[in-house]
């Protein structure tokens, strides 16, 4: 198919995206080995050219990257380096040619945590203006749901302004019934999770649609809906449902259910942005904990992990098309210490289409009838969201250290202290009769 790509467009850059939602699992949540989630990309990339090649960016994303009241309290610092390590390890010791990386920017928010990698020989080197941004979506804008975004640019050629790359990872409200929540998640982060302006003579913040490429991933939590009269609706929560959509026919059919396929077709959310294929890989989620093709019962298996995108050459006049090229978007089924499996895409961007005179980076082109725009109130909602992260995080945090290492037992142990303490403070002294 594409065996000349490479040759033909050695300006072609290849992007990797990799998502996973780790169950709060900290430290644990990843094997040592990340061969088989971050390997596939690079074994299909052979079919670029008679080389095999690596990719040019890769971007990380976690949900529930550590314990909640952890990240609340603002301690998620060593997990993420424990993280930025094994992965950077793991990419180079795993790249065909040996590439080296550099890391090009981290950010996280609670538990909503993103890492961008560059090829030292190419993007890592040409990346500049990076910048990072946060926001929370929770109660009272919390960061247990939210996202995280990166953005840099990579100067053109002769001085010209060059392409910006703007990377989200968000982490959406959950179950099934909170569908105008997930939505309204969607447009808070949109308002809230914002950048530097995009001309020198602005001083408006940039949204996320103010680039030249944009790139959506996370556990965006969107759900199957199966209406009652369809076949598999009362199989829906039993072995026989995972059993049914092992047929990808089954699977293309039920994508019609598909909540984020419904809105989106809509207008409702994600305005602008393409995906591939994902009815070709199961539902990444919820999976039974431990094991590699089991469903729990307690959900309606749904593919809730997502990566979406945009370049500016894209038509709005053509949502479902993209000049982006999907070489590969699957699921890894051997990770089992989740309910979720991390997803993974392969995505080959379009030559520049820079003109020699260009001093200002290309946008992304919208509807005429989107205009996104920062949220007047953003920074004012941001660190509200903070300052309730780590005041309940950190009093969450030292209830668990009392119930030695849970928050339950933390609250019983406080009331027995505290009773304690009372009791002594107003009993008789030893040498006191009553009277």
């Amino acid at each position: 198919m594409a065996e000349t790509a490479h040759a033909i467009h050695p300006d072609r850059l290849l992007v990797q995206i990799a998502s996973y939602n780790t169950n709060l699992q900290g430290v644990l949540g990843l094997p040592q080995d990340l061969v088989d989630w971050l390997s596939p990309t690079l074994q299909v990339s052979s079919f670029l050219s008679t080389e095999r090649r690596a990719p040019d960016i890769v971007a990380v994303g976690f949900q529930e990257l550590l314990p909640l009241h952890l990240g609340l309290s603002g301690l998620s610092k060593s997990v993420i380096n424990d993280r930025n390590a094994l992965i950077l390890s793991q990419i180079e010791a795993n790249a065909p040619n040996k590439e080296a990386y550099s890391l090009i920017a981290k950010v996280v928010n609670v538990g909503v945590a993103l890492l961008v990698y560059g090829r030292d020989a190419g993007v890592a080197r040409q990346a500049c203006d990076v910048q990072t941004a946060w926001s929370g979506c929770g109660p009272g804008y919390m960061g247990n749901k939210g996202g995280v975004g990166v953005r840099f640019r990579v100067a053109g050629p002769d001085g010209t302004a060059g392409e910006t790359f703007t990377f989200v990872n968000c982490h959406l409200s959950a179950h099934e019934p909170k569908l105008k929540q997930r939505i309204a998640d969607y447009k808070h982060i949109v308002g809230s999770l914002l950048f530097s302006p995009v001309s020198p003579d602005s001083r408006k913040l940039s949204t996320i649609y103010e680039t030249s490429h944009l790139f959506l991933l996370g556990d965006l939590n969107f759900r199957l809906v199966i209406p009652k009269n369809h076949p598999l609706y009362e199989k829906r929560k039993t072995s026989e449902f995972s059993a049914a959509i092992e047929s990808e026919k089954t699977r293309e059919e039920l994508k019609e259910f598909d909540q984020l396929t419904i809105e989106k077709r809509q207008g409702n959310i994600f305005v602008g942005l393409r995906e591939g294929d994902f009815w070709k890989f199961k539902c990444s989620y919820k999976y039974a904990l431990g094991e590699v093709d089991k469903y729990s019962t307690k959900r309606i298996p749904s593919w809730t992990d997502r990566v979406l995108y945009a370049t500016y050459t894209d038509s709005p006049e053509t949502p479902d098309k993209s000049h982006i090229t999907n070489l590969l978007y699957t699921s890894i089924p051997s990770y089992t210490t989740s309910d979720h499996k991390p997803i993974v895409s392969l995505l080959l961007l379009p030559p520049p289409q820079l003109s020699p005179a260009s001093v200002s980076v290309p946008i992304l082109r919208l509807p005429l009838d989107y205009s996104p725009s920062p949220d007047p109130r953003a920074t004012l909602k941001r660190y509200t969201g903070r300052v309730l992260d780590r005041v309940i995080g950190i009093v969450w945090w030292l209830l668990t250290l009392l119930g030695a290492g849970s928050a339950v037992f933390g609250v019983l142990n406080f009331f027995l202290g505290l009773g304690a303490w009372t009791w002594w403070r107003i009993k008789p002294a030893g040498g006191d009769v009553p009277v």
